[in-house]
């Protein structure tokens, strides 16, 4: 076989071919752009008041609660946790976060740690663990079904502990007593969005 030599391309070809280079990767650079400006406008949006069809979805372990309506995943909030991050709750004391499903029972304009809204723990789980481990009496498991079957708060004076909230006052680390905690500008906008009895289930 013989070795046929090949023609080197002249310099107007090479320039022909670098400019039609240099238009499709601009073009490219300014697709990436646009991609990421609408990203990030959407990132950015305002949840709307009085938020219809909503549920909430809280990720322990990514540290994010995503606000939900219907399917769509409308915006997600970077949490803090109780200090044992971990841990599903189980008593009273023990800094954890709950796991399972539950709904927001109320909110508190004056909380102290400046917005709070109540999460429905013990839930119903939670209180028949406590019945069969002997946490609570059979009194004190009727009187927790009975106020969440009203959609009240369950009392929070039993063994399993209570009163525990998504509230404000910073999401930088794990310092709660086991509730969540979201920057004040996002508890402001999660508060005006949410209403009273919006399920909110907590996975690890």
């Amino acid at each position: 076989m013989h070795d046929v030599p090949i023609a080197a391309p002249s310099s107007k070809e090479v320039g022909g071919r670098a400019s039609r280079l240099s238009r499709r990767l601009a073009w490219v650079a300014i697709a990436l752009l646009a991609c990421m400006a609408t990203s990030a406008g959407s990132a950015s949006r305002a949840l709307p008041a009085s938020l219809k069809n909503a549920r909430i979805e809280v990720f322990k372990a990514k540290r994010q609660l995503v606000v939900y309506s219907g399917s769509s995943a409308l915006k997600t909030f970077r949490i803090g946790l109780g200090s044992d991050p971990s841990s599903p709750k189980r008593r009273s004391g023990d800094r954890a976060t709950p796991e399972g499903g539950y709904f927001i029972s109320h909110k508190n304009p004056r909380s102290q740690y400046f917005l709070s809204m109540g999460i429905s723990y013990p839930g119903i789980d939670d209180a028949k663990r406590g019945l069969r481990d002997r946490a609570i009496s059979k009194a004190q498991y009727d009187q927790i079904v009975s106020a969440l079957r009203q959609h009240l708060p369950p009392p929070a004076n039993t063994a399993l502990g209570g009163n525990i909230f998504v509230h404000g006052r910073g999401s930088s680390t794990d310092w709660t007593w086991g509730c969540i905690a979201l920057d004040d500008a996002d508890m402001r906008e999660l508060y005006d969005a949410i209403e009273v009895g919006t399920p909110i289930t907590i996975h690890p």
